[in-house]
């Protein structure tokens, strides 16, 4: 039997030897609302600062435009909640056509119950080509109620 000790850190996707995009030099993002403090740009790179936060409440939208069409084969998403119940619904979406037609990967909810339930931690494995265009939509509290979207990490490779 072979046996080793597994830690949180070596199982964080961020920080399995994988090829992120740079977004920074390969792409253009459009956002919905930001918080002067917590910028899109800390949420798109795979260590840094603590993510994004929206400047306002309710539906909130992401969309990563690539200079050039993208392969896509991996999706990492964090999405942390320490402060607020709520329950949350994303949509992930992608385009081939510059971003007029995006077809959905996936839709999902979720609750944060803090202080138990904080993190939502997806990783997919997609098989996407001549990607021009990700969307993220999220709708922050299902309930309406005032709660803002955050995003720890949206990572693409």
């Amino acid at each position: 039997m072979r046996k080793s000790i597994v830690t949180q850190e070596s199982q964080d996707p961020t920080k399995k030897g994988i090829d992120w995009l740079d977004l920074e030099s390969i792409a253009r993002v459009e956002i919905t609302s930001e918080d002067p403090l917590q910028p899109i740009e800390s949420a798109l790179q795979p260590i840094g600062a603590p993510g994004w936060c929206a400047d306002a409440p309710g539906l909130q939208r992401i969309r990563v435009l690539f200079d050039h069409p993208q392969r896509i084969a991996r999706i990492y998403l964090l999405i942390s909640e320490e402060e607020v119940g709520r329950t949350q619904e994303f949509v992930l979406r992608y385009a081939q056509d510059g971003g007029d037609t995006f077809r959905e990967i996936v839709r999902q909810q979720f609750t944060f119950a803090p202080p138990g339930t904080t993190v939502e931690q997806e990783e997919y494995q997609v098989e996407l080509a001549g990607v021009t265009a990700l969307e993220l939509e999220i709708v922050p509290d299902l309930s309406g109620e005032t709660a803002k979207a955050k995003l720890g990490r949206l990572l693409f490779a």
